[in-house]
């Protein structure tokens, strides 16, 4: 859901690629796609990326910690964020509401830092109405029986919630096709390496870089012109 935006904030997210500025990265799948532990893993290997720490309704799962994987706030204080216009996006997602802190984003992205945010699929499509130059991902679980075994496996949801997940991962897989990459989340190692790679790759677009390669190409055309003569 996009709250609505002044002209003011919506300068902060400009439509176009801005060199100097950081790169969003949006990064989605359905409940147990993987998407978490992928990130963690490229976090770990991609210097000079920080992750957007999301704000939940839900309860903390075990070994979760308030502040490292979300801010764990309670129905009523996500409803004053809402009213105070503090999210970037923020959606209801299996009966528990989450959102994106504005202010970080921004901030992040105005100062010239990478960003990884971490969302549903209702939470990418917003963030990509409102930031064209974001650069969205999908991770595909391989199979249904793949995506039932590791949301079971986890152990953190009762049976109705994992039904819940269950019943949803076809509707939220759907929206495969509004993303500009997909990994297919069969080999983790492999998929932490290809979510890296199209990291640096946006790092390596020419409309990010552009003043930088000017400069390069300008001190080769002073030496050579300096040889000449």
């Amino acid at each position: 859901m996009l709250s609505e935006l002044d002209q003011n904030q919506a300068e902060n997210f400009p439509a176009e690629a801005t060199e100097g500025r950081g790169i969003l990265f949006v990064v989605s799948s359905p409940s147990g796609g993987g998407k978490g532990t992928l990130i963690q893993r490229v976090l770990n290997k991609v210097p000079n990326l920080s992750y957007s720490v999301s704000f939940t309704t839900r309860a903390p799962r075990s070994g979760e910690v308030n502040g490292r994987e979300y801010f764990f706030v309670t129905p009523h204080q996500f409803e004053e964020m809402v009213a105070a216009d503090e999210f970037l996006e923020s959606a209801t997602v299996h009966c528990h509401l989450y959102g994106t802190a504005r202010n970080q984003v921004a901030q992040e992205i105005a100062e010239g830092r990478d960003i990884i945010l971490e969302v549903d699929v209702q939470g990418a499509a917003s963030v990509r109405q409102l930031m064209s130059d974001s650069v969205s991902i999908f991770i595909l679980p391989p199979s249904f029986e793949v995506l039932k075994t590791r949301l079971t496996a986890r152990g953190t949801d009762s049976p109705e919630e994992l039904d819940l997940r269950l019943r949803n991962a076809p509707v939220e897989l759907k929206d495969y096709s509004a993303f500009q990459y997909v990994i297919i989340n069969d080999d983790a190692e492999l998929a932490a390496n290809q979510l890296a790679a199209i990291v640096f790759a946006e790092r390596a677009r020419l409309s990010r870089q552009e003043r930088k390669v000017k400069n390069v190409v300008e001190a080769f055309m002073a030496k050579e012109e300096g040889n000449s003569n």
